[in-house]
């Protein structure tokens, strides 16, 4: 099981430039997508799998050529991490989450690195 208690240090070091980078640039489209899997009663917890290759998880949202950040941005939601058995404790992912208005929930896949990561979405 993958903790998702917390963003996990790792991240701080290798991988934090590089997607706050790219999110700035996604984060409108990324809390559009979020309000609508919400709105639409799928699910109250989106989740947005990155990867800079493509991925098997979720929707695919926005191609990383397609406005020049070094990730794709796919759209799912925790039913989806929990039938492919990534969430083992509902319970304890819930309590972890963050509020969806003010925090984009990531699940950040690289070859070392895969984990959940909640960014805040930048202030207008």
């Amino acid at each position: 099981m993958i903790d998702n208690s917390a963003n996990d240090p790792e991240l701080n070091g290798r991988y934090l430039g590089t997607i706050s980078k790219d999110f700035v640039l996604v984060a409108d489209a990324v809390k559009e997508a979020s309000y609508a899997i919400r709105k639409r009663g799928f699910s109250d917890y989106p989740i947005f799998p990155v990867c800079t290759i493509e991925l098997p998880i979720g929707q695919l949202l926005i191609r990383k050529y397609e406005v020049g950040t070094d990730w794709n941005y796919y759209a799912s939601f925790l039913d989806e991490f929990i039938q492919r058995k990534i969430v083992e404790d509902e319970d304890v992912f819930k309590a972890a989450y963050k509020d969806p208005d003010e925090y984009c929930c990531l699940f950040v896949v690289d070859e070392e690195f895969t984990n959940f990561v909640f960014i805040p979405y930048p202030e207008d």
